[in-house]
């Protein structure tokens, strides 16, 4: 019989101990692209096929704008995914490179419904039922006029066929292998696949399914964990207008300068590497380093001036202003009618609105915050708020219970009652309830100064403040996000190739002479991963154009202010040497910046041998 020589039994061929050897060697292979290519080449070896083709089960789906195959149990087409034909010296996908021209086989006809049952691979995936032919030139079953085609083409004779479903351990259809033109062990003549070999090559195909069914559960995990974080990462850009695509952009800055860093030969990070896990730990802390944000009052991250809460308390300022205005006015008609000299009345309101007019102005211009508030402004805004104006109405009415428990703290003045036109009053101070603490910071490794007060909403309190818009009180609140961000991740049961994601996270805010926070580390203390992080959030801040707040910096005023971070020990010199010497800042510049952002930048004053 033309079949008996090539049963493995008496050929020397692969038996029942080298398919236990196959099974643990796919159980062990972690790249897709391996696993499917060595399915194929161990079958094709098993029996000795010239060639051999594997599908995959799965749907188109459009990701992003761009439609892209899944794979997935019983999906609505198969598609190649490996091709090899030795004689003619083909292979085609896997880990070649090369992709291959042919469209996924619908398993239904698109306009009726129908089952495919003309091609074999598509019968195949349907029924899950074993098909072999002798000769596909006899066959009158299957439409073979592609391989016909095929043939002419080629000069090749396309003759037996073996096709064998993948199950998985649900039963599922998740591909199809095909083994084209067995040959003999010995003439290496064509000869058909024998039906003794079947059962081994299904036992493959089976071992096959499992490994590669194992593989699409753990991708289809990370797609849905990856997923899961991006879309969290989202929300807390949605949740703040201020930093609305801050979560999504350090991610992509943080991978530009990590493979900078592995792909440069020269400095610190010369020996430098992170292998695809370090990679994935990068990108996901990265879009997990605000996390702790969610925790965070709005009110307090978005606070745009000094008296700002939930509104901005200038508008009460200056109806107090209005109010000492209104009663100038009063007094002057009063004046007038009184018998007093009306122009020198006039005079003298015009003087008291003009000198209100420009008192106003100057809190005003307070309230905004800016880079320095010198001592004579406080001085003079101190000097202002020891004006007069009278309160006729009850403040204790009509508000809430924990605000009424705050006035309470001194007895309430018979009215009308003169107040301070700004006034740091007992009830403006929050004290400490527990709210925005971490439980045991020690345990975190924490060394964060906790101011005394929870709050302090005094009026000349915050229009006092030296630099930007926050008090103590605030500043502390705003970065306890990165301690909630790391009590939160540290929560999590990440696996041990993602372990590092808290500490990458969770750094991203520390300096390298220990003045950052929350556990002022100092460089040797970060990891690389960590010193990366903290470029790339700073980095995206100075750059955003999307902060309501700021006018959008240049990349040279950017680069110019990272230059004076770098000075003072915040940022990792030799990393922002790479920054620029690699080209990131211009690649990232490109990627994300207005076109108007983008100057010219002379790197050459800021690497290190111009700075000697």
């Amino acid at each position: 019989m033309a079949a008996e020589p090539n049963n493995p039994a008496n050929s020397g061929g692969p038996d029942y101990a080298r398919l236990v050897e196959i099974g643990i060697a796919l159980s062990a292979e972690h790249d897709h692209k391996r696993l499917l290519e060595r399915i194929l080449l161990e079958a094709k070896q098993m029996c000795n096929a010239d060639g051999g083709t594997l599908y995959m089960s799965g749907t188109p789906k459009d990701r992003e704008g761009e439609i892209v195959f899944e794979a997935e149990p019983d999906g609505a087409y198969l598609a190649f995914q490996i091709m090899h034909t030795d004689s003619l010296g083909i292979a085609k996908g896997g880990t070649t490179g090369e992709a291959i021209p042919f469209p996924p086989l619908p398993l239904h006809n698109p306009e009726t419904g129908e089952p495919n049952h003309k091609n074999i691979a598509t019968h195949v995936a349907l029924t899950g039922n074993t098909v072999n032919i002798p000769d596909a030139y006899q066959s009158t079953k299957f439409d073979f006029s592609g391989t016909k085609k095929f043939d002419e083409g080629t000069g090749y004779r396309s003759k037996s066929f073996l096709t064998v479903p993948l199950k998985n351990h649900s039963g599922e259809i998740i591909g199809v292998l095909q083994l084209l033109n067995a040959k003999d062990f010995t003439t290496n003549e064509v000869i058909e696949f024998d039906v003794g070999i079947q059962p081994l090559i299904e036992a493959l195909a089976s071992q096959a399914a499992v490994a590669v069914d194992n593989q699409l559960l753990i991708e289809a995990q990370k797609r849905l964990f990856d997923s899961f974080i991006i879309v969290m990462g989202g929300a807390i850009d949605a949740k703040s207008p201020y930093t609305g695509g801050h979560c999504a952009r350090v991610p992509e800055l943080a991978e530009m300068l990590a493979l900078a860093a592995i792909d440069t030969s020269e400095g610190e990070y010369r020996d430098f590497t992170l292998d695809d896990n370090g990679l994935r730990e990068l990108h996901l802390a990265s879009w997990l380093h605000d996390c702790g944000k969610v925790v965070t009052p709005e009110y307090v991250v978005d606070k745009a001036t000094k008296l700002e809460t939930i509104y901005d308390r200038i508008h009460e300022i200056r109806m107090r202003f209005e109010v000492l205005k209104r009663d100038a006015e009063i007094a002057l008609w009063k004046g007038i009618a009184q018998g007093g000299d009306e122009a020198a009345l006039k005079k003298e309101f015009e003087e008291q609105c003009q000198k209100l007019d420009d008192e106003y102005a100057f809190v005003a211009e307070c309230n905004v915050g800016g880079e320095f508030m010198a001592d004579d402004k406080v001085e003079r805004l101190t000097e202002i708020s020891a004006r007069k104006w009278t309160r006729t109405l009850d403040d204790r009415l009509g508000i809430s219970h924990e605000e009424l428990t705050r006035k309470e703290r001194q007895p309430a003045k018979p009215l009308p009652v003169e107040e301070n036109l700004l006034a740091d009053r007992p009830d403006h101070v929050f004290t400490r309830d527990g709210a925005y603490e971490i439980n045991d910071p020690d345990r975190y490794g924490f060394d964060v100064d906790m101011p005394k007060d929870l709050f302090n909403r005094g009026e000349l309190y915050n229009l006092s403040i030296a630099r930007g818009t926050l008090t103590a009180e605030d500043r502390y609140i705003i970065q306890n996000h990165i301690s909630q961000t790391i009590v939160m991740l540290e929560q999590l049961p990440f696996p041990k190739q993602l372990s590092r994601v808290p500490e990458f996270a969770g750094s991203h805010h520390e300096t390298l002479i220990g003045t950052g926070y929350p556990r002022k580390l100092t460089k040797d203390q970060m990891s690389i991963p960590a010193r990366i992080m903290a470029l790339a959030d700073v980095f995206e801040a100075l750059t955003a154009a999307d902060r309501p707040y700021k006018k959008p910096k240049s990349l040279s005023d950017s680069i110019k202010i990272l230059s004076f971070m770098v000075k003072d020990q915040h940022i990792d010199a030799d990393l922002f040497e790479l920054l620029l010497k690699s080209g990131v800042y211009k690649t990232y510049a490109d990627k994300f910046l207005k076109p108007e952002q983008i100057d010219d930048v002379d790197i050459s004053q800021y690497l290190k041998k111009a700075a000697e």
